[in-house]
């Protein structure tokens, strides 16, 4: 399989306590199965759809229990040199990168307002094997209240061009590798739409072939809707979180309402 960009999120993963329930939730509701946990790995077990590996699961590390979320990881040719690039721009380092025996190697970092994301250099793990098909990763985007120094900071440590999307309800941006019709992540300024508590986070989207009948399945065990669903230009989406307190869209990329949105360059 071909190789990510440097910037291109590549892999997403998550903590759960309750490993088994995540397993049995995201196999109801987006179709997974599951390889077997590596033990020598903590137990990382990989999610598939229809053989092809889109995610993988974990129990959480010791000190971590209860605070499940979903991380995502962007791509690296070096991920030493990523997470210097990282420091340099005004983030944070969490793990510094560790080798994961021959699959690659891996940093936990923070942009300058604190939402939390992976980088992933490859080796025998190249990352998603399929995406933006139902039951695999779709998209991305930083939320955030401080969209000055996200937008700092993101083309300090990935090779990225924006554009800011021209509309007077939301301030938001999108970022590109390797040309503006490559778009791998968007930037959402939260308002006070948005509880005050909420911390900036990265949200991932999932896509599905039916937007509605998967939220009533993942109500139906145990999710909460958040927000949606909603038509816009890009598909039909929602925002879910599942049983543990992950937090994830969904999206029917198939289901589109309305023209695209103007883009100008940022």
């Amino acid at each position: 399989m071909t190789e990510f960009p440097e910037g291109a999120p590549c892999w997403a993963d998550a903590m759960f306590s309750d490993l088994e329930g995540a397993k049995r939730f995201y196999g109801d509701v987006l179709g997974w199965t599951f390889g077997e946990s590596a033990s020598e790995y903590g137990q990382y077990t990989q999610a598939y759809q229809d053989g092809k590996a889109v995610a993988a699961v974990v129990p959480p590390m010791p000190g971590a229990e209860g605070h499940s979320a979903w991380c995502l990881y962007f791509a690296s040719p070096d991920a030493a040199a990523t997470a210097e690039k990282v420091k340099a721009a005004g983030g944070e380092v969490v793990m510094e990168p560790m080798r994961v025996g021959d699959f690659g190697t891996m940093a936990l970092a923070k942009e300058p307002s604190g939402a939390a994301f992976g980088i992933w250099q490859p080796g025998q793990h190249k990352g998603f094997e399929k995406h933006g098909e139902p039951g695999a990763y779709a998209w991305a985007e930083v939320f955030t209240r401080d969209a000055d120094a996200v937008d700092a900071f993101l083309p300090k440590v990935f090779p990225y061009t924006a554009q800011r999307m021209e509309n007077d309800q939301v301030d938001f941006k999108v970022f590109s590798v390797g040309g503006k019709e490559n778009p791998v992540l968007g930037r959402m300024t939260m308002d006070d739409q948005f509880p005050a508590d909420l911390p900036s986070y990265i949200n991932v989207y999932f896509s599905v072939d039916d937007c509605d009948a998967t939220i009533k399945k993942a109500v139906d065990h145990g999710a909460v809707l958040r927000f949606g669903p909603m038509d816009s230009p890009f598909g039909r989406f929602a925002a879910i979180s599942d049983p543990q307190g992950a937090d994830f869209s969904i999206i029917d990329m198939t289901t589109t309402t309305g023209m695209m949105p103007p883009m100008s360059d940022a």
